[in-house]
């Protein structure tokens, strides 16, 4: 499990203070003719969402490309997620497919949840060719309950996408630059050992303050050729580094061993195995 913090800021409120409506705001504690104050404790986003994530996804169902999950309005070629409504394309740039969509999620308090951002997972399909020797013969049942199938995918140099859109209207560029801190660094430490602070050091930096965040914000995470991590922020190119260690560790975080959304791990295991018996 990942512990994260994610700082967000709020106003202060008129005097008399008032209490707003619980069903829109989170708990505050107010003191007499100070302001108000909220620390925000983020659990792992380990929490069962909902449970018709796609539609056309588990067991014999097609794979996502082949049956869209399409909310009333969507486009025709997005897949959806339904509990906030996030469209992804299901291809983005260079042709990249896309396997699977999910929520990340946030505990306040242990009262109340909150969407973070939704999120999509692309792959190159020629790439995926390159898992083909050692799986080519395992059916998608069998790929699908593989361990060592998802590793391999992480380590691999298969060219991957991950698209984040931003579904908080309060998030800051600082709360995203903390929380990957926490959460790529627990990673870091669990694939390359703790000497890795200046490589973290230089990702996070990446995130510099004059990069806004208002909801609808798009951050992509893709591993080109060569284990280069390039990020881009609302389509703008930020940076790139090569690390397949880097590479490794922020993909895990959304379909290894503990991800922020089960169900998007297990939809991305299922259609990366069925479009391996494609390719």
């Amino acid at each position: 499990m990942v512990s994260l913090r994610f700082p967000f800021s709020f106003p202060r409120p008129p005097r008399p203070p008032r209490f707003p409506d619980a069903s829109r705001f989170f708990p505050v504690a107010v003191a007499t003719g100070v302001g108000m104050a909220l620390a925000i404790s983020l659990a792992s986003a380990n929490e069962e969402s909902d449970p018709s994530l796609l539609k056309g996804r588990i067991g014999s169902s097609p794979p996502i490309w082949a049956s869209l999950s399409l909310a009333d309005g969507a486009a025709s070629g997005t897949s959806t997620e339904p509990k906030t409504g996030v469209a992804f394309p299901e291809e983005v740039e260079g042709g990249r497919r896309l396997l699977g969509v999910g929520l990340r999620r946030t505990n306040v308090f242990g009262l109340k949840s909150i969407d973070v951002y939704a999120f999509g997972v692309y792959v190159d399909d020629n790439d995926v060719k390159k898992l083909n020797e050692k799986y080519g013969t395992l059916s998608v049942s069998e790929l699908k309950e593989n361990k060592e199938f998802i590793a391999d995918a992480l380590e691999c140099d298969l060219r991957m996408t991950v698209r984040l859109q931003i579904v908080y209207g309060r998030l800051s560029i600082r709360s995203v630059r903390n929380a990957f801190a926490k959460s790529v660094g627990s990673r870091l430490e669990k694939f390359g050992g703790s000497a890795n602070k200046e490589l973290l050091q230089r990702f996070v930096s990446l995130f510099d303050d004059e990069y806004k965040l208002p909801k609808g914000s798009v951050i992509e995470l893709s591993r080109e050729q060569g284990h280069v991590l390039q990020t881009k922020i609302d389509g703008k190119e930020v940076g790139n580094i090569q690390s397949k260690l880097l590479c490794q560790s922020i993909l895990d975080l959304y379909f290894g061993e503990d991800p922020f959304d089960k169900r998007a791990k297990d939809d991305i295991q299922l259609n990366l195995a069925s479009l391996l018996k494609r390719v």
